[in-house]
């Protein structure tokens, strides 16, 4: 590790950012200083100001993707080297608001069903399978441990970051709860835990045996990362044939919306999410299908007359 790479890291771990973010940072300072094959501390202000353009222009980056760079360079600049004098211009975004796709109940069933693994039992096939039967199975070729990890993040509404970084301590079975600690905003709370995941819970333990986080990565003193959990929803999603759009937080939209239809009150759910404001918990009324469905078109108010009355 060069000293300025140190230094910043320095840096960013003093002002406890994510590790998630400093990951981000650093590679864009490091994207900046490959794009010009020079030291990014010898680049100008000029320079900065022109790979902005470049993403902006050239590779046609997200706007999300271009602000989350300016920022790591905005942070090494002005804090690792003290340069207060350069400022990045980056255009605000236009206001978008999108609803999310919502999978259905069956959606999720299948989805389980695509990572659950086969019984013991199931290895010895009978003689005559109809074809369903043969798709259901082949669906079900997965192992406890996606099995468990996808019904863990549906049944308690968690984020992939807070689903990976779960601790075997953090499974309350005496009161039924989930403990989310430092979630989005370094804040914890608790959350649901499901009868049926606890069951599931206690073979995955039996099986896999974890000593400190309940899904571990490769190595047994490291968590799952990330991205490997949003392969296995991917893959299950995929297996199941599943088309909406959406990742592994799709099963955090689809917990508040079921829950919502299941008639859990807004205030329950904003507590179980760990969102900041009711306004976010209150979006998801949006595309409940109990609100939606049940509601009356104005047309189907009015008296019209029949086909058979017009002249």
């Amino acid at each position: 590790m060069t000293p300025l790479r140190e230094k910043m890291v320095r840096d960013m771990q003093l002002r406890r950012l994510s590790d998630n973010t400093q990951r981000v940072y650093l590679h864009a300072v490091f994207a900046l200083a490959r794009h010009y094959m020079q030291a990014p501390d010898l680049l100008n202000d000029r320079q900065i100001q022109d790979y902005v353009l470049y993403m902006l222009n050239v590779r046609k980056l997200s706007w999300s993707t271009c602000d989350t760079n300016v920022a790591g360079l905005q942070f090494f600049y002005g804090v690792t080297l003290g340069r207060d004098s350069m400022r990045l211009v980056l255009p605000p975004r236009k206001s978008e608001k999108r609803l999310p796709e919502i999978l259905s109940a069956d959606e999720i069933s299948r989805l389980f069903a695509a990572a659950h693994p086969p019984r013991k039992s199931e290895k010895r096939l009978p003689e005559i399978l109809s074809a369903g039967e043969i798709s259901r199975l082949f669906a079900a070729a997965r192992n406890l441990k996606h099995r468990v990890l996808l019904e863990t993040a549906y049944s308690a509404g968690l984020r992939a970051s807070e689903l990976v970084r779960l601790k075997i301590t953090d499974i309350d079975s005496g009161r039924m709860l989930i403990r989310v600690g430092q979630g989005k905003g370094n804040k914890d709370r608790y959350t649901l835990l499901s009868p049926r995941v606890l069951r599931h819970l206690r073979d995955y333990w039996r099986k896999y045996r974890p000593s400190s986080w309940l899904f571990q990565g490769q190595k047994p003193d490291s968590p799952l990362v990330r991205v490997s959990a949003s392969k296995v929803f991917n893959a299950a999603k995929e297996a199941a044939g599943i088309r909406k759009i959406g990742g592994i937080h799709s099963l955090r939209h689809a917990f508040a919306t079921h829950l919502l239809e299941a008639g859990v009150d807004a205030r329950t759910i904003q507590l179980l999410m760990g969102h900041k404001s009711i306004l976010s918990t209150m979006r998801y009324l949006q595309v409940t299908r109990s609100k939606l469905g049940t509601t009356q078109s104005p047309l189907d108010l009015l008296t019209i007359p029949g086909p058979g009355q017009f002249h």
